[in-house]
């Protein structure tokens, strides 16, 4: 059985023009991981990371921490969805208001309402891959680390792609899977234990390397 490592992203950018890029605090949060994984001798069979920008900077800063990795297989379909695109579809205005905490929890209340309809098939925003198309991205990459290897596999990706594949292991309800993903910190680790017969769920959400007092105030979730 191989142990596979799904890493949230450090914290990006949220608010600013462009959310794609990881902030100081980010790259802080991704190089303690990759040390903590060091400091306890975990290798890495193989590497795969979304093609996004905050993917690529979260990586390159747990190798800081970590040392040498395999090189990354890069795959689209661990991608993020499309927020923005979603949040604006269903109340426009929105997306400009995220400055005040009145407009972050406006902004996250109306996300969860757009998932859940673009999950219904009830929102489609146009140039943005149905829920399904999104979610087979997802499997396919799950299924390529069963057929391609046994060890200890690194994934580097996002809060939604991450709880959606969590949610697809086992077998929840769409609720839960929105919850999974809204729940997610940055850099945190869930672990699945694969193999022929399956993947299982090990942790969800963990942050081990952020468990000491001098460094509570790295836990963030945007």
């Amino acid at each position: 059985m191989g142990m596979l490592y799904l890493v949230r992203h450090g914290q990006a950018s949220f608010g600013a023009a462009d959310y794609d890029q990881l902030s100081e605090l980010g790259a802080r949060q991704c190089r303690a991981l990759g040390a903590w994984f060091a400091e306890r001798g975990v290798q890495f069979e193989a590497v795969l990371r979304g093609a996004l920008r905050r993917h690529a900077q979260s990586l390159a800063a747990f190798t800081e921490g970590h040392g040498a990795l395999p090189d990354a297989l890069v795959l689209p379909g661990l991608n993020e969805y499309e927020g923005e695109a979603l949040v604006r579809a269903l109340l426009p205005e929105i997306v400009d208001e995220v400055t005040t905490p009145q407009g972050y929890k406006r902004h996250f209340r109306t996300l969860r309402e757009a998932l859940a309809k673009w999950i219904a098939g009830e929102l489609q925003p146009p140039g943005v891959p149905t829920h399904a198309e999104w979610v087979a991205g997802i499997v396919a990459a799950l299924e390529h680390v069963r057929a391609s290897h046994s060890g200890n596999v690194l994934v580097v990706s996002s809060g939604g792609t991450i709880g959606t594949a969590l949610g697809h292991v086992l077998g929840a309800p769409v609720a839960t899977t929105i919850e999974l993903n809204m729940q997610m910190r940055n850099s945190a680790v869930s672990q699945l234990v694969y193999g022929p017969r399956g993947i299982s769920l090990v942790s969800y959400n963990h942050l081990p390397h952020l468990d000491a007092p001098e460094r509570a105030g790295w836990v963030t979730y945007t």
